[in-house]
């Protein structure tokens, strides 16, 4: 009995399939890959796969998964609880675009700056107000310690100089007038037909509805001010050194 257990246990486990191999990585499945990839994946990760608002797929880190089985099913399902989507299209082609992923297996650009320098300048300027670094600091701005793990450093440099470039739908400010005249505004949380919850900018919660209101608009802009004329040069890259070391490791 002991013998044919021993004989069973071995034939089962031969019998694990092994994980999946890209069918699909011949240099015509990569420049597939690449035109769909420009065409589909390139608004968030960048048209070199360099990162923006979704992450830097080109340095060979996932956060999620880097086997080639993993990917096939990042791309195909995409990634709950994050902005990554399901990309509708049949395995070949998802393979091609892992291939082209494989293809770009170069590491992040190394970036100048001081990123103790450009923590003392990120405290200078009042960041720690709007924004958590580190596990410090306000919420009426992203998370910079997520922010970093996601975006490329030249995502980061644009938000600082440009920062109505990328606004989230979560800092989308609506500001109305109430019923008893007092002007509202703050933070667009949720809106249906009739009602609208947003969040002040004191980060109390509220719900209004929209029978009540006058003078009802929501802005796609953000309330961070630009620091192109603020910063200079070498400061930004202080600055951009600092949260990229956020990310992590």
């Amino acid at each position: 009995m002991n013998r044919l257990l021993i004989v069973f246990w071995s034939t089962a486990l031969w019998a694990q399939p092994e994980e999946a191999r890209n069918p699909r990585a011949t240099p015509q499945d990569v420049s597939a890959g690449a035109k769909t990839f420009r065409s589909h994946c390139a608004p968030c990760h960048g048209l070199n796969g360099e990162g923006g608002r979704g992450p830097n797929l080109a340095s060979g880190a996932f956060f999620h998964g880097g086997s080639d089985a993993a990917l096939l099913q990042n791309i195909s399902d995409g990634i709950p609880g994050t902005e990554m989507p399901g990309l509708f299209y049949s395995p070949d082609r998802v393979w091609q675009v892992i291939a082209y992923l494989r293809s770009l297996n170069r590491p992040s650009a190394k970036h100048v700056g001081d990123p103790a320098v450009g923590a003392a300048l990120f405290r200078a300027k009042g960041c720690p107000q709007c924004h958590r670094a580190g596990g410090d600091g306000g919420r009426q701005g992203p998370d910079l310690s997520e922010t970093a793990r996601a975006r490329s450093p030249e995502h980061l440099r644009q938000s600082i100089v440009d920062p109505n470039a990328d606004v989230r739908q979560r800092y989308w400010i609506v500001s109305f007038q109430a019923g008893n005249g007092e002007a509202q505004s703050g933070f667009l949380m949720n809106e249906d037909t009739y009602t609208v919850q947003f969040m002040d900018f004191q980060e109390r919660l509220h719900t209004a509805a929209k029978s009540d209101m006058k003078d009802y608009k929501v802005e796609k802009t953000s309330r961070m001010p630009s620091y192109r004329e603020q910063l200079s040069a070498v400061e930004l890259d202080h600055l951009v050194a600092y949260l990229w070391s956020l990310r992590p490791r």
